[in-house]
């Protein structure tokens, strides 16, 4: 009864951030360094901006983007076609009792910055936020 309160909803525990943030930081190496015998993927200059892991450890999915967010889905289809190769890589500089299936998703939290940036240029939202005086009339 208390494991149903724990996994719907609290979050990622500990562990799964700790290892989540080692198979980013191996990832990234891996593709930094051009571990993967691709030409395509070895050409994209690919950031791992997140990896969040299943609660079991057996899957994680790493949101990507490539430089400049320039062909995507050039980057994701990559990606996808190494997983095996990049699994075995990923696990070698790890110590983990299983070696993670990878997924791979287009990194949106650019978007959503650039979409908060336009929010906040916006007149009536500036005026909100540096504590303008409200319209006058109504109620």
């Amino acid at each position: 009864m208390a494991r149903e309160r724990f996994s719907r909803g609290s979050g990622p525990s500990q562990r799964q951030l700790r290892v989540a943030e080692l198979i980013r930081r191996r990832l990234s190496e891996v593709l930094a360094r051009g571990e993967v015998h691709d030409p395509e993927l070895n050409a994209l200059s690919i950031t791992v901006g997140e990896v969040r892991t299943s609660p079991d450890l057996k899957i994680a999915t790493a949101f990507v983007m490539p430089l400049g967010g320039q062909a995507l889905e050039t980057a994701l289809g990559a990606l996808t076609r190494n997983r095996a190769e990049l699994r075995r890589a990923v696990a070698r500089g790890l110590e983990l009792k299983y070696a993670p299936e990878l997924r791979f998703l287009a990194d949106e939290t650019f978007d959503q910055m650039d979409k908060t940036r336009r929010l906040f240029q916006d007149e009536t939202v500036r005026r909100d936020v540096e504590g303008g005086d409200p319209p006058q009339g109504g109620a």
